[in-house]
């Protein structure tokens, strides 16, 4: 019997629960918290890097552009000349 007494003695010490729409809003301050800290720290590149690294990238995709082209017309004609080859 005294164990019965010291569970109820103990379930009754505990602190309440917190509800769980306080838990959520607590969650969502600290988030946006760490949103707004992380903002803080972005350092914006000039315009000068925006437009070197926008050509750059202009130029690699032309000439991934070319390379691919020349493949796919070397590939075409090597097919049509296989074809042609084995037709005759």
């Amino acid at each position: 019997m005294a164990e019965k007494e010291k569970k109820v003695a103990h379930t009754e010490d505990k602190p309440a629960k917190p509800e769980k729409k306080e838990k959520k809003k607590g969650r969502i301050k600290e988030a946006w918290r760490g949103f707004k800290s992380e903002t803080k720290k972005i350092v914006w590149p000039t315009w000068k890097q925006v437009l070197k690294n926008t050509g750059i990238v202009l130029v690699v995709v032309i000439i991934c552009a070319i390379i691919i082209g020349l493949l796919d017309y070397a590939f075409s004609e090597g097919i049509q000349a296989l074809t042609k080859l084995f037709r005759s």
